[in-house]
């Protein structure tokens, strides 16, 4: 595995840390805006490798591209079915569940992702640091 640090996997590094839940574009779109030398190519290879050497998270969204998650340890999303923002789930992670569900399918279960659809509450109209 490549630990090379260069400085594009830094910036992305950066990005990813510095938006919340981002997506590969959104990541690029923040970059170029300082850095415009640096290509889409780049970038992609680069989350690839964080992803890899376990620095960030992949959140497999169901019918969305793909957003980045800087927070490591395991925990749940919630994505908005109007603007596509991906957030975390205040919900404990349930560490148990691979062991409830067994075998009943015949699968060998490894791991799980959960990532939960509503309206955010930016989309819905409500003050979202009065929710917080």
């Amino acid at each position: 595995m490549n630990e090379r640090n260069t400085v594009q996997k830094s910036l992305v590094l950066e990005a990813a840390m510095q938006l919340d839940h981002p997506t590969a574009e959104e990541i690029f779109a923040h970059i170029t805006g300082e850095h415009p030398a640096v290509s889409k190519g780049t970038v992609y290879r680069n989350l690839k490798l964080l992803v890899e050497q376990r620095k960030l998270r992949r959140v497999e969204v169901p019918d969305a591209a793909d957003h980045f998650d800087h927070t490591l340890s395991n925990h749940y999303h919630i994505r908005c079915k109007t603007c596509g923002r991906v957030s975390d789930a205040a919900l404990p992670f349930q560490h148990d569940l691979i062991l409830r569900i067994g075998n009943t399918q015949g699968y060998r279960i490894d791991e799980h992702d959960i990532v939960f659809k509503g309206v955010c509450p930016v989309c819905l109209g409500k003050d979202i640091e009065a929710i917080e």
